[in-house]
Protein backbone atom coordinates (compact mmCIF):
# COMPACT_ATOMS: atom_id res chain seq x y z
CA UNK A 1 0.00 0.00 0.00
CA UNK A 2 0.92 3.65 -1.01
CA UNK A 3 0.36 6.82 1.10
CA UNK A 4 0.95 10.32 0.20
CA UNK A 5 2.48 12.63 2.96
CA UNK A 6 1.56 10.26 5.17
CA UNK A 7 4.42 9.62 8.00
CA UNK A 8 5.22 5.66 8.39
CA UNK A 9 7.85 3.24 10.73
CA UNK A 10 8.78 0.32 9.32
CA UNK A 11 8.98 -2.30 12.18
CA UNK A 12 11.00 -6.02 11.60
CA UNK A 13 13.73 -7.63 12.13
CA UNK A 14 17.50 -7.36 10.61
CA UNK A 15 17.72 -7.75 6.61
CA UNK A 16 13.72 -7.66 6.20
CA UNK A 17 13.75 -4.98 3.71
CA UNK A 18 13.05 -1.77 5.71
CA UNK A 19 15.64 0.48 4.49
CA UNK A 20 15.33 -0.70 0.59
CA UNK A 21 11.60 0.02 0.95
CA UNK A 22 12.62 3.51 2.39
CA UNK A 23 14.58 4.52 -0.14
CA UNK A 24 12.46 3.55 -3.28
CA UNK A 25 9.79 5.59 -1.76
CA UNK A 26 10.74 8.93 -3.86
CA UNK A 27 10.25 6.82 -7.16
CA UNK A 28 6.64 6.55 -5.98
CA UNK A 29 5.77 9.34 -5.36
CA UNK A 30 3.77 11.70 -7.92
CA UNK A 31 5.99 14.58 -9.43
CA UNK A 32 6.59 17.99 -8.21
CA UNK A 33 4.80 20.70 -9.18
CA UNK A 34 6.09 23.87 -10.04
CA UNK A 35 5.43 25.82 -6.42
CA UNK A 36 6.71 22.76 -4.81
CA UNK A 37 9.93 22.79 -7.11
CA UNK A 38 10.27 26.41 -6.38
CA UNK A 39 9.35 25.82 -2.67
CA UNK A 40 12.30 22.94 -2.27
CA UNK A 41 15.12 24.99 -4.39
CA UNK A 42 14.61 28.03 -2.30
CA UNK A 43 15.01 26.28 0.79
CA UNK A 44 18.30 24.51 -0.78
CA UNK A 45 19.31 27.24 -1.74
CA UNK A 46 19.37 29.34 1.61
CA UNK A 47 21.18 26.23 2.63
CA UNK A 48 23.75 26.76 -0.06
CA UNK A 49 22.96 22.84 -0.89
CA UNK A 50 22.04 23.94 -4.88
CA UNK A 51 24.92 22.53 -7.07
CA UNK A 52 23.58 23.83 -10.61
CA UNK A 53 21.49 26.39 -11.92
CA UNK A 54 17.59 25.78 -12.42
CA UNK A 55 14.97 24.38 -10.47
CA UNK A 56 14.98 21.13 -8.21
CA UNK A 57 12.65 18.63 -9.89
CA UNK A 58 13.32 15.49 -7.85
CA UNK A 59 11.79 14.76 -4.12
CA UNK A 60 14.59 15.16 -1.77
CA UNK A 61 15.01 12.29 0.13
CA UNK A 62 17.30 12.90 3.65
CA UNK A 63 18.59 10.16 5.64
CA UNK A 64 20.52 11.83 8.88
CA UNK A 65 22.89 9.61 10.85
CA UNK A 66 21.25 8.56 14.11
CA UNK A 67 23.95 11.18 16.03
CA UNK A 68 22.65 14.17 14.29
CA UNK A 69 21.93 16.66 16.99
CA UNK A 70 18.59 18.77 17.50
CA UNK A 71 20.01 21.61 15.75
CA UNK A 72 20.96 19.78 12.77
CA UNK A 73 17.65 18.25 12.53
CA UNK A 74 15.39 21.43 12.82
CA UNK A 75 17.81 24.01 11.94
CA UNK A 76 19.74 26.80 13.83
CA UNK A 77 23.25 28.96 14.38
CA UNK A 78 23.83 32.51 15.18
CA UNK A 79 21.80 32.99 11.67
CA UNK A 80 19.55 30.10 11.51
CA UNK A 81 19.90 27.67 8.64
CA UNK A 82 17.20 25.10 7.51
CA UNK A 83 17.41 21.65 8.96
CA UNK A 84 17.23 18.12 8.06
CA UNK A 85 13.21 18.49 8.73
CA UNK A 86 13.19 21.71 6.57
CA UNK A 87 15.89 19.92 3.75
CA UNK A 88 12.83 17.04 3.55
CA UNK A 89 10.59 19.75 2.35
CA UNK A 90 8.17 18.03 -0.37
CA UNK A 91 9.96 15.08 -0.15
CA UNK A 92 11.32 11.83 2.41
CA UNK A 93 12.98 12.09 5.72
CA UNK A 94 14.59 8.75 6.61
CA UNK A 95 15.11 8.48 10.09
CA UNK A 96 16.86 4.37 10.18
CA UNK A 97 17.59 3.05 13.36
CA UNK A 98 14.94 5.12 15.38
CA UNK A 99 15.54 4.51 19.15
CA UNK A 100 18.74 4.66 18.45
CA UNK A 101 18.65 8.49 18.14
CA UNK A 102 18.59 10.68 21.07
CA UNK A 103 15.46 11.32 23.15
CA UNK A 104 15.52 14.84 23.18
CA UNK A 105 16.39 14.78 19.28
CA UNK A 106 13.37 12.90 18.18
CA UNK A 107 10.79 15.43 20.88
CA UNK A 108 11.65 18.33 18.63
CA UNK A 109 10.11 17.04 15.85
CA UNK A 110 6.58 16.51 17.16
CA UNK A 111 5.50 20.41 16.62
CA UNK A 112 6.97 20.45 12.76
CA UNK A 113 4.97 17.00 12.22
CA UNK A 114 1.86 18.32 13.80
CA UNK A 115 2.38 22.45 12.18
CA UNK A 116 4.48 21.30 9.09
CA UNK A 117 6.79 23.83 9.77
CA UNK A 118 9.14 24.35 12.19
CA UNK A 119 10.13 28.25 14.11
CA UNK A 120 13.77 29.31 15.24
CA UNK A 121 13.45 31.73 17.66
CA UNK A 122 16.42 33.95 18.27
CA UNK A 123 16.64 37.48 20.49
CA UNK A 124 16.47 39.75 17.77
CA UNK A 125 14.58 37.82 14.80
CA UNK A 126 12.41 34.85 14.35
CA UNK A 127 12.54 32.90 11.34
CA UNK A 128 9.62 29.83 9.75
CA UNK A 129 11.02 26.97 7.38
CA UNK A 130 8.38 25.47 5.95
CA UNK A 131 8.62 21.03 6.97
CA UNK A 132 5.86 19.52 5.19
CA UNK A 133 7.70 16.33 5.03
CA UNK A 134 7.00 12.73 4.71
CA UNK A 135 8.94 10.92 7.74
CA UNK A 136 9.55 7.43 6.82
CA UNK A 137 11.59 5.68 10.06
CA UNK A 138 12.37 2.07 10.50
CA UNK A 139 13.32 0.05 14.09
CA UNK A 140 13.89 -3.51 14.76
CA UNK A 141 11.25 -4.76 17.26
CA UNK A 142 13.98 -5.41 20.14
CA UNK A 143 17.04 -5.10 20.70
CA UNK A 144 17.97 -8.53 19.52
CA UNK A 145 15.94 -7.64 16.81
CA UNK A 146 14.60 -11.10 16.32
CA UNK A 147 11.14 -10.21 19.11
CA UNK A 148 8.44 -12.51 18.57
CA UNK A 149 10.07 -14.75 15.95
CA UNK A 150 9.40 -18.31 16.11
CA UNK A 151 12.10 -18.98 14.31
CA UNK A 152 14.80 -17.30 15.74
CA UNK A 153 17.19 -18.69 18.57
CA UNK A 154 17.68 -15.21 19.90
CA UNK A 155 14.93 -13.61 21.74
CA UNK A 156 14.32 -10.59 24.23
CA UNK A 157 12.42 -10.49 27.26
CA UNK A 158 9.19 -8.78 27.95
CA UNK A 159 11.29 -5.87 30.11
CA UNK A 160 13.71 -5.67 27.57
CA UNK A 161 11.79 -5.09 25.10
CA UNK A 162 9.27 -2.55 27.27
CA UNK A 163 12.54 -0.77 27.82
CA UNK A 164 14.06 -0.28 24.01
CA UNK A 165 10.17 1.17 22.61
CA UNK A 166 10.36 3.55 25.54
CA UNK A 167 12.78 5.84 23.90
CA UNK A 168 10.20 6.27 21.60
CA UNK A 169 7.38 8.70 23.59
CA UNK A 170 3.53 7.89 23.04
CA UNK A 171 3.35 11.05 21.70
CA UNK A 172 5.88 10.97 18.94
CA UNK A 173 4.21 7.17 17.94
CA UNK A 174 0.92 8.99 17.92
CA UNK A 175 1.61 11.31 15.14
CA UNK A 176 2.92 8.54 13.17
CA UNK A 177 0.13 7.31 11.41
CA UNK A 178 1.02 4.63 10.29
CA UNK A 179 2.54 1.30 11.27
CA UNK A 180 3.92 -1.29 9.10
CA UNK A 181 5.31 -5.11 10.34
CA UNK A 182 8.04 -5.83 7.85
CA UNK A 183 8.95 -9.82 8.00
CA UNK A 184 11.80 -11.57 6.81
CA UNK A 185 11.22 -12.73 3.09
CA UNK A 186 11.38 -16.02 2.70
CA UNK A 187 13.50 -17.93 0.28
CA UNK A 188 10.91 -19.04 -2.46
CA UNK A 189 10.57 -15.76 -2.68
CA UNK A 190 14.19 -14.32 -3.15
CA UNK A 191 14.42 -17.27 -5.53
CA UNK A 192 11.82 -16.12 -7.81
CA UNK A 193 12.15 -15.25 -11.30
CA UNK A 194 9.52 -13.36 -11.90
CA UNK A 195 9.57 -9.75 -11.71
CA UNK A 196 7.00 -7.70 -8.92
CA UNK A 197 4.95 -4.33 -9.87
CA UNK A 198 7.46 -1.62 -11.00
CA UNK A 199 7.39 1.52 -9.53
CA UNK A 200 6.55 3.24 -12.41
CA UNK A 201 2.82 1.39 -12.37
CA UNK A 202 3.03 2.33 -8.68
CA UNK A 203 3.17 5.86 -9.11
CA UNK A 204 0.55 6.41 -11.83
CA UNK A 205 -1.79 5.03 -9.10
CA UNK A 206 -0.55 7.50 -6.48
CA UNK A 207 -0.62 10.28 -9.09
CA UNK A 208 -4.22 9.24 -9.82
CA UNK A 209 -5.07 9.46 -6.03
CA UNK A 210 -3.14 12.58 -5.62
CA UNK A 211 -5.17 14.14 -8.61
CA UNK A 212 -8.71 13.39 -6.99
CA UNK A 213 -7.61 14.68 -3.75
CA UNK A 214 -5.88 18.12 -5.41
CA UNK A 215 -9.70 18.26 -7.19
CA UNK A 216 -11.41 17.46 -3.72
CA UNK A 217 -9.72 20.54 -1.67
CA UNK A 218 -8.92 23.45 -4.72
CA UNK A 219 -11.37 25.96 -3.01
CA UNK A 220 -8.95 25.57 -0.49
CA UNK A 221 -5.56 27.73 -0.85
CA UNK A 222 -3.65 25.73 2.22
CA UNK A 223 -4.94 21.84 1.62
CA UNK A 224 -4.18 20.09 -1.30
CA UNK A 225 -4.42 15.94 0.28
CA UNK A 226 -6.02 14.10 2.73
CA UNK A 227 -3.10 14.21 5.28
CA UNK A 228 -3.35 17.84 5.60
CA UNK A 229 -7.62 17.99 6.25
CA UNK A 230 -8.37 19.62 9.51
CA UNK A 231 -10.95 18.30 12.15
CA UNK A 232 -13.76 20.12 9.94
CA UNK A 233 -12.73 18.52 6.43
CA UNK A 234 -12.41 15.48 8.00
CA UNK A 235 -15.96 15.23 9.15
CA UNK A 236 -17.57 16.45 5.73
CA UNK A 237 -15.15 14.27 3.30
CA UNK A 238 -14.52 10.98 5.79
CA UNK A 239 -17.84 10.13 5.99
CA UNK A 240 -18.95 6.74 7.05
CA UNK A 241 -22.04 3.81 7.24
CA UNK A 242 -22.99 2.79 10.07
CA UNK A 243 -20.85 -1.05 9.84
CA UNK A 244 -17.79 1.65 9.31
CA UNK A 245 -18.31 3.35 12.43
CA UNK A 246 -19.40 0.34 14.75
CA UNK A 247 -15.72 -1.17 13.18
CA UNK A 248 -14.00 1.89 14.29
CA UNK A 249 -15.46 2.34 17.60
CA UNK A 250 -14.48 -0.79 18.54
CA UNK A 251 -11.21 -0.58 17.23
CA UNK A 252 -10.63 3.18 19.75
CA UNK A 253 -12.29 0.92 22.72
CA UNK A 254 -10.28 -1.89 22.04
CA UNK A 255 -6.95 -0.06 21.16
CA UNK A 256 -7.45 2.43 23.55
CA UNK A 257 -6.74 5.49 20.55
CA UNK A 258 -6.67 8.72 20.90
CA UNK A 259 -8.13 11.45 19.50
CA UNK A 260 -5.58 12.06 17.29
CA UNK A 261 -5.64 8.26 15.84
CA UNK A 262 -8.86 8.52 15.07
CA UNK A 263 -7.82 11.65 12.98
CA UNK A 264 -5.75 9.99 11.49
CA UNK A 265 -7.43 6.83 10.63
CA UNK A 266 -10.08 8.16 8.95
CA UNK A 267 -7.38 10.13 6.69
CA UNK A 268 -5.67 7.01 6.01
CA UNK A 269 -9.05 5.51 5.27
CA UNK A 270 -9.86 8.33 2.52
CA UNK A 271 -6.98 7.57 0.73
CA UNK A 272 -7.09 3.97 0.53
CA UNK A 273 -10.72 4.91 -0.96
CA UNK A 274 -8.88 7.49 -3.14
CA UNK A 275 -6.30 4.35 -4.30
CA UNK A 276 -9.28 2.53 -5.72
CA UNK A 277 -10.84 5.32 -7.23
CA UNK A 278 -14.01 4.72 -4.42
CA UNK A 279 -16.58 7.92 -3.84
CA UNK A 280 -16.95 6.20 -0.42
CA UNK A 281 -14.94 5.40 2.56
CA UNK A 282 -16.12 1.39 3.25
CA UNK A 283 -15.48 -1.10 6.17
CA UNK A 284 -13.05 -2.80 4.07
CA UNK A 285 -11.13 0.93 3.79
CA UNK A 286 -11.40 1.42 7.47
CA UNK A 287 -10.24 -1.90 8.50
CA UNK A 288 -6.92 -1.85 6.59
CA UNK A 289 -6.06 1.78 8.26
CA UNK A 290 -6.88 0.11 11.50
CA UNK A 291 -4.66 -2.63 10.91
CA UNK A 292 -1.77 0.07 10.29
CA UNK A 293 -1.92 0.84 14.05
CA UNK A 294 0.27 -2.11 14.67
CA UNK A 295 1.94 -0.52 17.65
CA UNK A 296 -1.24 0.15 19.31
CA UNK A 297 -1.94 -3.38 19.39
CA UNK A 298 -1.30 -5.41 22.61
CA UNK A 299 1.78 -8.17 22.38
CA UNK A 300 4.15 -5.70 21.55
CA UNK A 301 5.19 -5.58 25.39
CA UNK A 302 4.83 -9.34 26.14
Amino acid sequence: MVFVRYNIILVGPPGAGKTMLAKRMPSILPPMTLKEALETTKIHSVAGKVKDSGLMNQRPFRAPHHSASAVSLVGGGSYPQPGEISLAHNGVLFLDELPEFKREVLEVMRQPLEDREVTIARAKFTITYPSSFMLVASMNPSPSGYFNDQNSSSSSSPNEMQRYLSKISGPLLDRIDIHIEVTPVPFEKLSETRNGESSVAIRKRVTAAREIQSMRFEKFDSIHYNAQMTTKQIREYCKLDETSLQLLKTAMERLNLSARAYDRILKVSRTIADLEASDQICSTHIAEAIQYRSLDREGWLG
